[in-house]
């Protein structure tokens, strides 16, 4: 892509999706997400009423007069986006669709002050964009998203979700972007699901969905010209598709604004 169309693409997804992060999805996508609890703000003295369990028993034997600790809800999030590159990802469709959804995400984000950041991976971890906040940071997610080229050609999801658990200890919010044509990830979503928020959100096509399952066909990377064979919509694909919690689905030819609308309204 020639640095003049990439500006353009860029600032025509940066106006859609500021719009959407400004009016559908304003109020939707924070009042829906869990920040992590409550954070510790100050020390004041005890008063009558005042919860027990809240004494600062160290510094009320030092003032020797009880001292109660306050907590302030923390609102801030952490939103990662786990987006698979692989190369059933990479037809045009697909990929103008996890684009602009990410996009929406990630300025939604930025509009509430959150942090955001994204893992791109395949049969591999592909590269790794640290959490910032800032518009400046989210437009270098969106040009990333646009003309990074993957290594690896096929998936595996439950390799980013141990990669993911194993560097990143603070609860997040997590958005899996994928196709989920993989299988056998089941477990690795649920243990990582124990300690983030994982929110999984399946990039779907009517035209693979009328393959017959087991189905074999081969993909070509339009640039090398690579073929790889994938096995589309085997019986445990569809067993582990099937399995997903707390999921969107989208489709290539549908609108991806009301699906994330009518989510982020369920989970309210």
């Amino acid at each position: 892509m020639e640095k003049k169309e990439l500006l353009k693409k860029i600032k025509e997804i940066e106006i859609k999706s500021t719009m959407l992060a400004n009016s559908i999805f304003s109020g939707q996508y924070h009042s829906c997400l869990k920040g992590n609890g409550i954070e510790f703000s100050d020390i004041r003295r005890y008063s009558p009423g005042d919860d027990v369990k809240k004494i600062d028993w160290k510094v009320t034997a030092r003032q020797r007069k009880a001292y109660v600790k306050e907590f302030v809800e923390e609102r801030e999030l952490a939103i990662f986006l786990l987006i698979d590159m692989s190369l059933s990802n990479q037809f045009e469709n697909k990929k103008n669709l996890i684009t602009e959804l990410s996009a929406s995400l990630a300025f939604s984000a930025n509009k509430n002050g959150d942090r955001v950041g994204a893992l791109f991976f395949t049969d591999r971890i592909e590269k790794l964009i640290p959490l910032k906040k800032g518009k400046k940071h989210t437009l270098s997610i969106l040009e990333n998203i646009l003309t990074f080229v993957p290594s690896g050609k096929q998936t595996n999801i439950s390799l980013a979700l141990k990669y993911f658990g194993k560097i990143f200890k603070r609860r997040s919010v997590v958005f899996l972007i994928s196709d989920f044509l993989d299988k056998d990830y089941e477990k690795d979503l649920k243990i990582l699901g124990n300690h983030h928020e994982i929110i999984p959100i399946k990039i779907s096509d009517k035209n693979y969905e009328q393959l017959p399952s087991g189905a074999i066909f081969t993909l070509e990377d339009s640039e090398t010209g690579e073929r790889i064979v994938i096995e589309n919509y085997s019986k445990d694909i569809e067993i582990c598709q099937s399995k997903l919690k707390n999921s969107v689905e989208v489709y290539t030819d549908g609108d991806y604004v009301k699906e994330l609308s009518k989510f982020f309204k369920r989970r309210r």
